[in-house]
This record gives structure tokens, sequence and C-alpha cells, in this order.
């Protein structure tokens, strides 16, 4: 059951996600491509050397603490070059520490930003202080790219453009926790740990999964992969997929190549559609000739049903229906209005050939979800009669009919990717409302993606389960369990802590159970390992 706070919380928000679409196509193959090199740990760990750079830029006297503020080049720059926006490539941190240490261990937790996180006060105010007085750990706070002072300018908010910026920014992280990490032993600082909240716990999981040594690992109100808070959770409601949908079936690239390049350790996705594809390879042509078939049906309609009658006015004779002449003559059949012209589509193809994705919103141009059930008729008609027939009428009656249907009521046709056929099928019901075949497989290519480049199933499993703690929300509506591999099976010997409470009400109330699960974890990495290097401070 998702707690109500979740769903009334997330719909009075005015952020939206992904608001220009999926990215790049080639953007996306580089990011599928790297995410095999940083989800082995053998691969991603010598991507950043032992002595990465960085350089403290402030030191504060807080009275009962020490604040360090620092700041380095993110090691992601060197490997995905040109996908980090510049106001990102500097990463920056603070550091809280305390003035004299309990032993001569120096316990430190590294805190990644959740979704909004903008900053360092809210981390620093609810977990770094109340950490340093409770247990002795110190804290560092990384501010996540595309956020706070790394934010783009153009960026509004947390509303990342792209769903490829997500990626970005989980590559980005995992990078620079390593470079941190680095830096804190060269410090002196230790044992190290990760820990992080909603997003932030994920991240932290992704950053774990490379560090070759036991690390305490707290996530908080996060899970296997990403996938379902986009597709499932609450946070899908957020999201245009009438943009994402013209996008994904405006360029065969993301239908033919980047989904048959998915890994996902849940299965398989099914495709509903064939036709579908070829309809969209031939987006704009196919438009315009709909556009002119109703355009002169409805002329040859008006023509053929005027008949005079004894006054001298004019009566159309409509399926048993009279309408004045005088008045707005629509199609009947088709009940919608193609507000374009020839010109316009060309323009809008001309655009698509030069980018590879739709860069204009389509709100006019529906014609996709409405052609979602005409797509075959046109397709198998054989002669211009029965052609024009065949799409006037499935192109009037296709939004009535798929309104009606669950997404698990169409017909799949194949499976993407193609070589997973051994594999089961992914089965999972999204948050929103889809109508039609080609909004599911929007949807599909979503949780797709997501899988590929989030799911801890496609990761290095952490050095030390047991010293895992995880933190879940039994109503989350933000981050979804459902159909999803437990974290308990990725990770076997990890410990799962449940609150009876939503996303929200978690965060906003139980930051003292996070706190806890931390201490509890570090003092699991101290009794396994470091019980001989133990020495109190007089």
């Amino acid at each position: 059951m998702v707690s109500r706070v979740d769903q009334i919380y997330r719909s009075i928000l005015l952020s939206r996600f992904f608001v220009r679409g999926w990215g790049k196509p080639e953007n996306l193959r580089r990011i599928f491509a790297f995410r095999k090199i940083i989800s082995n740990r053998d691969t991603c760990f010598p991507l950043v050397d032992k002595n990465h750079p960085v350089t403290i830029t402030k030191e504060v006297d807080s009275g009962d603490h020490v604040l360090l503020e620092a700041e380095f080049i993110s090691p992601f720059v060197a490997h995905l070059p040109g996908l980090l926006p510049k106001e990102s490539e500097k990463a920056t941190f603070q550091m809280v520490l305390p003035k004299s240490w309990q032993s001569n261990l120096r316990p430190t937790c590294l805190h990644l930003a959740g979704t909004g996180d903008h900053g360092f006060w809210r981390r620093r105010m609810l977990m770094a202080k109340p950490l340093l007085e409770e247990a002795g750990i110190a804290s560092v706070m990384l501010e996540n790219p595309f956020y706070g002072c790394r934010k783009p300018k153009d960026q509004l908010r947390s509303s990342l453009h792209n769903v490829s910026d997500l990626f970005v920014m989980g590559g980005c992280l995992v990078l620079e926790s390593l470079a941190i990490f680095h830096w804190c032993e060269r410090m002196g600082f230790g044992p190290l740990g990760i820990t992080g909240i909603s997003m932030g716990g994920h991240m932290a999981s992704l950053a774990a999964t490379n560090w070759p040594k036991p690390l305490p690992l707290i996530p908080c109100l996060s899970w296997s992969t990403a996938s379902g808070v986009f597709t499932q959770g609450v946070m899908s409601g957020a999201i245009n997929w009438e943009m994402l949908k013209n996008q994904y079936f405006s360029n065969e690239v993301f239908r033919e190549e980047l989904f048959n390049m998915i890994r996902s350790p849940e299965g398989h996705f099914s495709v509903y559609h064939e036709v579908g594809q070829k309809f969209a390879r031939d987006f704009p042509k196919s438009l315009v000739h709909v556009e002119n078939i109703m355009k002169e049906s409805n002329v040859m309609k008006r023509d053929t049903c005027k008949e005079p009658s004894d006054n001298g006015r004019t009566i159309e004779q409509t399926g048993g229906c009279e309408h004045s002449a005088k008045s707005n003559p629509k199609t009947e059949v088709s009940n919608i209005s193609m507000k374009t012209n020839p010109e316009k589509v060309q323009r809008m193809h001309t655009g698509i050939k030069k980018s590879g994705s739709l860069s204009i919103p389509l709100p006019r141009i529906n014609i996709l979800q409405n052609f979602g059930l005409a797509k075959s008729k046109l397709i198998k008609s054989q002669d211009n009669d029965s052609e024009k027939k065949n799409i006037l009428l499935g192109y009037g009656k296709a939004k009535s009919n798929i309104t009606n249907r669950s997404c698990h009521e169409f017909t799949p046709v194949g499976i993407r990717p193609k070589d997973a056929a051994n594999m089961k099928p992914v089965k999972f019901d999204p948050y929103i409302k889809v109508k039609d075949t080609l909004t599911w497989e929007a949807v599909q290519f979503m949780r797709g993606v997501m899988d590929e480049c989030t799911h801890l199933g496609n990761f290095s499993v952490p050095v030390d389960p047991s010293l895992i703690i995880i933190v879940a929300a039994k109503k989350d509506g933000y981050m979804p369990r459902d159909g999803i591999i437990p974290l308990t099976e990725l990770w076997p010997g990890c410990e799962m802590r449940t609150l009876e409470t939503g996303h929200i009400t978690a965060y906003l109330f139980n930051h003292q159970v996070f706190r806890q699960s931390i201490r509890d974890s570090f003092q699991r990495v101290i009794d396994k390992y470091y019980t001989s290097d133990i020495s109190a401070h007089g």
C-alpha cells in the first residue's frame, strides 16, 4: 500500500523531470559502454588515481568542531569528456570533523545527497553534526553534479534536462566517491563508510560496490534500481511521457539499437507492435499522408451527401444526423483536429534528421497515440479506397478503444533485447495510466535504461555485505519495491530495517534511525577489522 502522504506531496510539487527528453542517442551509447566498466570493481577502481589532487579551500573553527571545504576536478571529465556541464566539472565538498578524536581511529562517513538536496546545510545539520556528537564520527558531504554550486545555469531547480543526465550524475558520484576515499586515507581518516537518503542512498550503493575494502554502507529509503522510481513510483507522474514517446518513435536508434543494448537483471521486455515501428520511421510522411486522406474524404463526403431541400437550403446527411451547411464542417469519423500543414511537418522532419531526436514538443501532433490501433489497418490496405476507409475508421476509434484497456492486455509480438529470450519477461504496474502500446513501450524503455545503468544486479557485490544496513519504508511511494529483485537477495548477509511509513514521513521523522544504523554499521566494521588498532586517547 502506497503512502497517501507521498502521493499528495508529489502532486503539489512543481518540479518536472527530463524536460528535454532522453538525451542524445550517441551520449546514451557512450554511457552504456562506460557502465560496463564502472560496474566491475576490477575495471572501475583503477580509473581514479590514488593521489587525485584535492584542494582545501576553507577551514573554519566552529567551536565544538572544525568545518573544511575542498574541491577537485571530477575524474569523470577525463573518461567521458563533453557529457558533464562545465558548471559541474569541479566537485566540491564539506567536512565536519572533531577537534580531538575519541581513539586512534578516525571514523569518517561520506554522505551523498538525495533528490532536491542542494548545498550542504541539510545534511550538515540533520546528519553530520549529530553523528559527531553522538558517536564521534566525522562526515564528508559531497555536492551532487547538477545541484547547488554545480547546477547548470539553464536548469530549473532539480529538474534534470535529460534522462541521460541522471546516469552522468551517477557515474560522477561513483568516481568522485573513490577520489574522496583516497584523499581520506591519505589524510589518515578511517574506517570509512558511505550513506545517503533516497537517491543519495542509491548513489551510495553504486559507489560502495567499487571500493576494494570492507566498507560500512547504509542506504536509506532506496532500493535495487532506480527504474521503479520513474515507472512505478509517484515521481513518474512528473515526467512528460508524451514528449518521451514522440522522441522514442522519431529515431529508430532508440528502438532498434539502444533497447537491444539494455541488460536488466530483471529479464527481457515485451514488444507490443511491429507496424508502429515502420510508421515511426516514416513519421512525417505518414502524418501528411493521413491528413491528406482525411481532408479528401471530408470533401468527398460533403459533395456526395448534400441534397437540396424544398426551401433551397442544403442539408448534410451524415450517419442519420442532419446539419446545416453553415455549421462548422468537422470530421465526424476522426473526431480529431489536425492543426498542422505539410510545410511545418517537413521543417520538423528536417530538425529530427539534424539532431537525431525531437527537440520541440508536439502538443498538437498526437498521432502516435491515436494511431495505436489503426496502424495495422493502414499497412494491410492494398488499394486507395480500402486504405482511406481503414485509416479513417481506425483513427477515430483507436483512442476510445485503448483507453479502456490495461497495458497488460496488449498482445506481445516480440522482445527486447532480442538475445534475452531465455530470460523471464519484466512485468510491472506503472504508476501512470498507460492507454496505448506506444506509450507502454516508451515506459518499458525507461524501465530498461534505468535498469541498465542503475540496477545493482549489474554491479559488483560489496566486499563485505555483513556491514550493510538497509533502511526501507514499508509504504514508500517514491521507491517502490514490488516486482524488483530485493537488495537482500543481491547482497546475501546484509541487514534490512523497515519503517512502517511512507517515503516523506520516513525522511521527516526518522533521521535518528538513519544515524543509529550508521553507528551500528561502523561498530561492526570496527569490531570485525579494527579491534587490535583501538587505543583510547587520554
